[in-house]
């Protein structure tokens, strides 16, 4: 019930400022955002990397209002692609960005964003990583692809990110896969309406089954991207009956969820990459992952009761 509740907070300047602003919110921030900089934020890959997990980066900075927003946020993770390629991280580390910080909603949003996003296309794959393109809301889907599209006209091992929650996954899964594109599968973590997205979750799980399929079947890479204990049992499965190796897919986790089950699936051999945000601009993200799980919002509201 309180999932709505804060998925419209993660839009609302007066519960961000409140949020924000609040001392206790910064110590629990800390479990889900990997630092403000990009210096501990590399000491926590480091962390990560000598556990034996993967790790791919995102620099928090989406919706932004102007050119100059999306070009620092460009910066940052040209900053960011330096860092890996001196620390040696390329084949550990890649980097996702959403094209909302890159000027996506701004007039003439696809050619801005593609413009701020190629160059760091490129100092990625010199630093001997790759980018994946996060998805956000439904209304972003057709631009986001559209850029995808052209950036792998180069770059071929750019990704995608695809939401099962969407009735549209499926069809995109095929071309997808067909295309042998790296794919993000995750249920989905914004407010969509129902002409556009399943809304239960028994709907939503077994619209990420049949989307699983298809991208194991498929030429692509995918990359399942789950912590629900029973779809994780479901692909160790399906991975296993579709005849993937353990090169041929990975496991993707958030930071600061399951670690356990990160450290168990990559012991047993797969993949495991953990999805690490860092950067300034963290509520939004952080009220999503609140929303995504009634655990995450006890855990924020037991440490709320704790400091008073």
């Amino acid at each position: 019930m309180l999932g709505p509740v804060f998925l419209a907070a993660s839009h609302s300047s007066g519960i961000r400022r409140a949020v924000s602003a609040a001392p206790v919110s910064r110590a629990v921030v800390d479990r889900f955002v990997a630092g403000e900089r990009l210096d501990p934020c590399l000491r926590t890959v480091r962390s990560l990397t000598a556990r034996g997990l993967d790790v791919t980066l995102d620099h928090l900075g989406e919706g932004i209002t102007s050119r100059a927003e999306a070009e620092r946020n460009r910066d940052a993770y040209l900053a960011l692609a330096r860092a890996l390629s001196a620390e040696g991280l390329g084949e550990r580390a890649e980097m996702s960005v959403k094209l909302s910080a890159f000027g996506q909603a701004l007039v003439g949003g696809d050619d801005v964003a593609y413009a701020n996003v190629l160059p760091v296309v490129e100092a990625a794959a010199e630093a001997g990583t790759t980018v994946t393109l996060d998805m956000e809301d439904h209304t972003t889907a057709d631009s986001t692809f559209g850029v995808l599209d052209a950036l792998r006209e180069r770059f071929p091992q750019t990704g995608a990110v695809v939401q099962s929650y969407l009735f549209r996954t499926e069809d995109d899964c095929r071309r997808l896969a067909d295309q042998g594109v790296r794919v993000r599968l995750v249920k989905g973590a914004y407010k969509e309406p129902p002409g556009v997205a399943y809304q239960h979750k028994h709907e939503v799980d077994r619209a990420y089954v049949r989307c699983l399929k298809i991208l194991l079947a498929g030429e692509g890479y995918p990359m399942i991207g789950t912590h629900d204990p029973r779809m994780i049992a479901i692909a160790e499965e399906l991975v296993h009956r579709f005849g993937r190796g353990h090169g041929d897919y990975e496991f993707q986790m958030l930071y600061g969820m399951r670690e356990m089950e990160q450290l168990r699936l990559a012991a047993e051999g797969h993949r495991m990459r953990v999805y690490v945000p860092y950067g300034t601009d963290w509520y939004g993200y952080f009220m999503r992952r609140l929303a995504e799980r009634p655990a995450n919002v006890g855990f924020f509201l037991r440490s709320l009761a704790g400091r008073h």
